[in-house]
């Protein structure tokens, strides 16, 4: 049985870690790969007209599972499942649904991944017993969302297996070529702020996020989405990995998770008012409104 997630255990520490964020195009990449969740997020997501109230809303759900205590966690678990029933639709004369349990397993999956990717690309890989305490945390938090048993591997080892046989499945769609051009074409967060300024900031964003979804997505995968890599894109690679890694190991853990620590915590304030979370931002508690999160 795996320990509560509090301070000190491997989920506690790596979850929320900063570094986190420099994957978030790749994951976003792996998960409308799979051809359940690309239909549902081009039927269902706002993200291309408002990536910013989306980016907010999945910030606040993600950080309720790990930092917001196991009531919080289990009541955002409750409100994610009701708004994934309503997202259904038909692709390729299939009917499908956000719920399908292979997709909703697979989504779970991808955010397992990305922190022990972000160690090992900008920090310290895990040690084995650390993996094995996070997988099995995180299981639980897998649990609480509703991913069955049977789609969870039963320790790290044959979830890499699992999580690599998917992978090689995936070609391009869509709903990837829409990412891209939604991350090249974002809109200005805030309407008061000059185009004149704008325009260099989206196209450095758009650059940035474009180069660090080449380099982390798996190579084949990579190369069947037709994204080129070279030997001088990869040392560039290596020399931003290792000043990142330099900057941040240092840094304690309690100090690179306290963003998402805290951020759990006024969600679940949140959720408790809705009315002071409407005044703030759009939606009726957090990670809610129409949105595949």
């Amino acid at each position: 049985m795996a320990p509560p997630i509090e301070r000190g255990t491997a989920a506690w520490k790596y979850f929320g870690d900063f570094r986190d964020v420099l994957l978030a195009g790749q994951v976003l990449v792996l998960q409308v790969a799979h051809p359940v969740v690309a239909a549902g997020v081009r039927d269902h997501s706002d993200y291309t007209t408002d990536p910013w109230t989306r980016l907010m809303r999945t910030g606040a759900s993600l950080s309720i599972y790990v930092y917001g205590g196991v009531s919080g966690a289990r009541v955002e678990a409750s409100r994610l499942r009701s708004l994934h029933r309503t997202f259904t639709g038909v692709a390729d004369g299939r009917r499908y649904s956000a719920l399908d349990p292979a997709a909703y397993a697979w989504v779970h999956a991808t955010l397992v991944k990305v922190p022990i990717d972000a160690q090992r690309f900008f920090g310290i890989s895990p040690t084995q017993s650390e993996l094995d305490e996070y997988y099995a945390q995180l299981c639980d938090v897998g649990r609480m969302l509703g991913v069955r048993e049977r789609d969870l591997p039963p320790d790290w080892a044959a979830f890499s297996r699992y999580y690599d046989e998917m992978v090689d499945g995936f070609a391009g769609n869509p709903t990837i070529e829409t990412l891209f051009e939604t991350i090249r074409t974002v809109p200005k967060p805030y309407s008061w702020l000059p185009d004149a300024c704008w325009r260099p900031l989206r196209d450095l964003q758009a650059r940035g996020q474009m180069f660090l979804i080449r380099a982390t997505l798996p190579p084949a995968f990579r190369s069947r989405l037709g994204l080129k890599w070279t030997d001088r894109d990869e040392r560039r690679f290596e020399r931003f990995a290792r000043a990142v890694r330099l900057m941040a190991t240092p840094i304690p853990p309690g100090l690179r998770t306290a963003h998402m620590r805290w951020i759990g915590k006024l969600n679940v304030w949140f959720r408790a008012h809705p009315r002071a979370y409407r005044l703030l931002i759009r939606g009726n508690g957090p990670g809610s409104g129409g949105e595949m999160s």
